[in-house]
């Protein structure tokens, strides 16, 4: 599904990624973790196509296909979506008109007419049932107000309706309690399945005891210095950061 060969970008002349090789098929699910600094974010919005990131060497490839020239928009329509750290407030746009206009968007994009109304509808609520979405949450503006928890479970919200191929959440276990976030991961696992796959971006491994991750690749200076399973990231709690980037230096 998605294949980095030797990624190396930056942002105005400065390298952060220095050479990321990365395959995810689907049906896995993947964490990267990594201090801070090391390049995780960057990664995910250089997958997602955030164009104040360049690539000055290798490249991205999903589902076959050479994403270079693809603007977010685009990889969006194909099946990438991105969690943001801290999503965005919209005043006067609802919840729910704002997954009506991504859904018809994303159908425009793929030559497909506007979802009827009524299948919208059973739509919407077949998700919000599925996450345990109250109906006047979805009526708010969005993100308007909302907690920490409230952003990160509307994402989950919004990532159930969308059905993306590939899903990278970065660092969507930010700021959150732990019952936000052990709602935000049954949302997630819910949603797994054996044609998508999930990419989990995270400094701590309480999360990955909600989110079992098939794959856990540890970042340091740009660079996957480290690759396991799951015990990996138990590890890491452990022995700390200190630990890879001794090894890294060996």
């Amino acid at each position: 599904m998605l294949k980095v060969n030797n990624l190396h970008a930056g942002v105005e002349g400065n390298e952060i990624l220095n050479g990321i090789n990365l395959e995810i098929n689907p049906g896995e699910v993947h964490a990267i973790m990594g201090p801070n600094g090391s390049g995780k974010s960057t990664l995910a919005s250089v997958i997602a196509g955030k164009e104040e990131f360049e690539i000055t060497e290798g490249g991205i490839e999903f589902d076959g296909e050479d994403l270079e020239e693809t603007s977010p928009e685009e990889r969006a329509h194909k099946g990438i979506f991105l969690s943001f750290q801290y999503p965005v407030e919209i005043p006067g746009v609802s919840v729910t008109n704002f997954m009506k206009t991504a859904i018809n968007e994303s159908r425009k994009a793929r030559g497909l007419e506007d979802m009827p109304a009524n299948q919208m509808l059973k739509l919407i609520r077949e998700k919000s049932e599925l996450l345990e979405i109250d109906r006047k949450f979805l009526s708010r503006s969005l993100n308007e107000g909302f907690s920490g928890g409230e952003k990160k479970r509307n994402e989950i919200f919004q990532m159930a309706m969308l059905e993306p191929k590939l899903a990278i959440l970065d660092e969507t276990d930010s700021g959150l309690d732990i019952d936000a976030l052990r709602i935000v991961a049954n949302g997630v696992n819910k949603l797994r399945s054996k044609d998508n796959a999930i990419l989990v971006i995270t400094h701590y491994q309480r999360l990955l005891e909600y989110i079992v991750p098939d794959f856990v690749h540890v970042l340091h200076e740009g660079k996957i210095v480290k690759s396991g399973t799951k015990e990996l990231a138990l590890e890491l709690e452990e022995k700390g950061y200190d630990w890879i980037k001794n090894e890294s230096v060996v």
